[in-house]
């Protein structure tokens, strides 16, 4: 996709998700640093924290070298006089440093299930290094009555950032919005191996 055409794309999707369009623009246009826009997702999310809702925007953009990670919230102000806040962040991180990239899919009615056909659920994880998850269990040697302690075992993986989208929430063209960015993202990610 040209990036004139991909960036008036994004900034369209930006405006639509109406939530502080010009600071999300800014913050990503900063990081996007003049390269090219590939592909990307814009994902609005509205959440309950007690008795308030909270809204914030996640945007994946995809360039050449880069994946960028740009999330903005909004924050009530700790002063009841003063307004309310909003903060704004972008990664950028180097595709050679992704080495994960998953994409699960929730499938309705899997028996009709045709090659190409809509899944109602997505989630996609992406990996660089920058969080790992560990999870650890108590070791044991398959004998029931066995009390000796056999240390733990575990596993360990990267989890530096996940989305989830339904249809049912945000619409069929979001996910496949998702669904097209993370092929991208695989090829580009891939791309580097040969």
């Amino acid at each position: 996709m040209a990036s004139p055409a991909a960036r008036q794309a994004l900034r369209h999707d930006i405006e639509r998700s109406g939530y502080y369009p010009d600071i999300v623009s800014d913050a990503l246009d900063t990081a996007l640093g003049g390269e090219e826009l590939r592909s990307y997702v814009v994902h609005h999310e509205a959440t309950f924290d007690r008795d308030e809702l909270r809204r914030h925007v996640t945007v994946l953009a995809l360039t050449p070298t880069r994946l960028i990670v740009g999330h903005t919230d909004d924050h009530a102000s700790e002063q009841p006089e003063m307004p309310a806040y909003a903060s704004t962040s972008t990664e950028a991180v180097r595709l050679e440093r992704v080495d994960s990239v998953v994409v699960t899919r929730v499938v309705p009615d899997p028996t009709s299930y045709r090659l190409g056909g809509p899944s109602s659920e997505v989630v996609l994880t992406i990996g660089w290094g920058a969080v790992s998850r560990i999870e650890l269990e108590p070791a044991t040697c398959g004998d029931p009555a066995c009390e000796a302690d056999h240390g733990l075992s575990g596993t360990s993986s990267n989890d530096d950032f996940s989305i989830r989208v339904s249809t049912a929430a945000d619409g069929s063209d979001v996910v496949a919005q998702v669904l097209a960015f993370a092929a991208e993202l695989s090829h580009a990610t891939s791309a580097r191996l040969r």
